[in-house]
């Protein structure tokens, strides 16, 4: 049969499925969020928003594809090509009119977006992940940069965190693409269009009065984590880019649902059980936000349990688990995703991290000031972090977050954390 050589399939593929499909992404507004982390909370926050604006809206991100009546778990954080397509072209036919998508450096780089023009193009941040992908943090902000290089014209927004390093990096790849800039700030004298003037963080949520490009609104956010405020003030930034009502921000915002897995507190009634957070934090940046901002609503001990993924950077191996040693009293490293590398070889590179904590057995944990202990199962070290802790510690369980299942090997087994730690204090308030 006839064939057509390209350099690269993956690539030539998305300009094919964008004519197939009869290129969607013009019938839509899109909104791209990009950065290593953040990108899921700031896109629930803005889909909440569009929503409350009475814009019909679909979500494409890590956790879930979302419109209409339509919910399917995520495979990739961004979606190959055809598969995007595809979802973008049934989400017009049922008159969804924007769409939230998280996109991922993976996809920026392999052309899964390719043919996707974006109305708003959204940066939170850059810190070291993928870097058993990308040869080094220059390429990797290379690929993220794509986003605004490629993805933009002279109708678009960016809206930029401008704290982080790589900021100016971004503004001026988006100047050069013709787009407009939003820049936003969580300090309170910058020069930023968005910037957040103060803030209270509560176990219930976060308070925040913003600048919103010469307009000041309050906002009452149901998200945990001092971190939380950067994806606000984008989420902020993708409001004022669309031209979203302030009464519908504060109403979207307010009514935003909780992030699975992003500092998600696993409740139970019992007066006598621990303070449980699931989050997906899995760079050394996330996990020292992560338990920076857990810190401060801590009323015991904060014991964390966390563990670094297989097949994947070795480098941040250490530096994660630096940062939980900085920050917990007691730390239970174990396995997140050992794939196909030797879970005991990940933990020893882990181990290196943590050499600031003595290290104990589990059962030597309920009685000593600090220290760290290695379990392998993910189960059994969960269940020892909750069997040690005291009513008022607060357990942290660091990696998976809304992931509901282990990778072995090649095998994908079912495993949730929040079930687990439920399960566990069920366990605990039996005994």
């Amino acid at each position: 049969c006839p064939a057509v050589i390209v350099p690269d399939s993956r690539r030539a593929l998305a300009p094919l499925a964008t004519h197939f499909f009869g290129e969607p992404s013009r019938e839509l507004t899109l909104v791209g969020i990009t950065g290593t982390n953040g990108k899921t909370s700031t896109g629930y926050l803005a889909e909440s928003i569009l929503s409350a604006a009475g814009v019909p809206v679909g979500l494409i991100g890590t956790v879930e594809i979302r419109y209409a009546d339509e919910k399917v778990p995520a495979v990739n954080t961004t979606p190959e090509s055809l598969d995007l397509q595809r979802t973008l072209r049934a989400m017009r036919t049922q008159n969804i009119e924007a769409v939230v998508m998280e996109v991922s450096s993976h996809g920026l780089e392999l052309g899964r977006v390719r043919g996707c023009r974006f109305k708003v193009a959204a940066f939170t941040n850059l810190t070291q992940d993928h870097l058993d992908f990308h040869a080094d943090m220059d390429a990797y902000l290379a690929s993220k940069s794509r986003l605004f290089r490629d993805h933009l014209g002279d109708a678009s927004v960016a809206v930029v965190n401008l704290d982080d390093p790589a900021a100016e990096t971004i503004l001026t790849t988006a100047r050069e693409a013709g787009a407009a800039v939003l820049r936003c700030s969580r300090h309170p004298q910058s020069d930023a269009e968005i910037r957040l003037l103060k803030s209270e963080v509560r176990l219930s949520g976060t308070l925040a009065r913003v600048d919103l490009n010469g307009k000041t609104v309050d906002l009452k956010v149901p998200l945990l984590g001092d971190f939380n405020l950067e994806n606000l003030l984008v989420a902020c930034g993708i409001a004022e880019s669309l031209q979203i009502d302030p009464k519908h921000l504060i109403a979207g915002v307010s009514a935003c649902p909780q992030v699975p897995g992003r500092m998600e507190v696993v409740h139970d009634n019992a007066e006598t059980s621990p303070t449980v957070i699931v989050d997906y934090a899995h760079t050394p940046d996330a996990v020292e936000k992560l338990l920076a901002a857990v810190r401060p609503l801590c009323q015991g001990r904060l014991i964390t349990v966390f563990g670094c993924g297989g097949d994947r950077d070795r480098g941040k191996r250490p530096l994660m688990a630096e940062a939980v040693a900085r920050a917990s009293d007691f730390a239970v490293a174990t396995s997140d995703n050992p794939r196909t590398e030797d879970p005991h070889q990940i933990l020893r590179d882990v181990e290196t991290g943590l050499a600031s904590l003595e290290r104990c057995d589990p059962d030597e944990l309920e009685t000593r000031g600090s220290g760290y202990t290695v379990i392998e199962n993910r189960r059994s070290a969960i269940e020892c972090a909750l069997a040690v802790a005291r009513p008022e510690d607060t357990i942290v369980i660091a990696g998976k977050g809304h992931e509901d299942y282990q990778i072995v090997g090649r095998e994908k087994l079912p495993f949730d954390d929040r079930d687990e730690a439920r399960k566990a204090l069920a366990r605990r308030s039996r005994a």
